[in-house]
């Protein structure tokens, strides 16, 4: 072997050498990349994860929030409705007493038995069972839960 033929010859070893080393950088540099890939993929997840808690977490308190709201609305239509109905059964129970009284100063007799007063006796009744219906679904409206609540748990 010539020395040109030596020296061409050594020069592709350092070549082979210098390919095998620069191959052996690539993987260290991917290997490097996959870890800084892993990295970066992990906090993403934990960045998602940590949103979706975050957002299921205000959509809990916007539906709890809102339902509480539309609650107390019915609940103060309901009282306002109650308060109208106990004044017209205090005005139908002085209706009553004074249709009393002046039938009694008239001298009648069996005045419960009276058509005038068994329709104010009536009327009374009926007072009293919309009273006892508006009381039922003021305890109801307030028993009610949000669907959220009733039909799964509270995210943490």
């Amino acid at each position: 072997m010539t020395d040109q033929e030596k020296a061409k010859v050594k020069q592709a070893v350092e070549k082979s050498a210098s390919l095998v080393e620069s191959s052996e950088l690539d993987e260290q540099e991917v290997a490097e990349e996959e870890k800084h890939h892993d990295r970066f993929k992990d906090a993403t997840d934990n960045l998602k994860e940590t949103t979706e808690k975050l957002w299921e977490g205000t959509r809990h308190a916007w539906s709890t929030a809102t339902f509480k709201a539309v609650q107390y609305k019915q609940l103060a239509q309901k009282k306002i409705d109650q308060s109208a109905l106990h004044k017209k059964i205090s005005a139908a129970h002085h209706d009553l007493g004074k249709l009393i009284d002046d039938l009694r100063e008239e001298g009648k007799k069996n005045i419960l038995n009276l058509a005038e007063v068994r329709a104010v006796l009536d009327r009374l009744d009926g007072y009293k069972e919309t009273a006892a219906e508006l009381e039922e679904e003021i305890e109801r409206i307030r028993a009610a839960v949000p669907v959220a609540e009733a039909g799964a748990e509270k995210p943490e």
